[in-house]
């Protein structure tokens, strides 16, 4: 690791809890920046969305979701 990583690692380390994850989802977010990629998820966005305004697929309350699947998975 070069020493300008370690000082920059060092100094993101000091940040408050808050700021190292804003920081974590910008630099993240940053990798992922393939235009084929974002435009597949818009294009799934869309989808569910429709889904919804349709009655074709309705929205679940999380931790009834995750609880059902565990029960499921146990």
């Amino acid at each position: 690791m070069s020493s300008t990583l370690e000082t920059l690692e060092a100094e993101a380390l000091r940040l408050p809890a808050a700021d190292r994850a804003r920081l974590v989802e910008r630099l993240i977010t940053s990798l992922d920046a393939d235009p084929d990629v974002e435009e597949a998820w818009a294009a799934e966005v869309e989808r569910r969305s429709a889904q919804l305004d349709s009655g074709e697929a309705s929205l679940q309350p999380g931790p009834e979701t995750l609880e059902k699947l565990r029960s499921e998975f146990r």
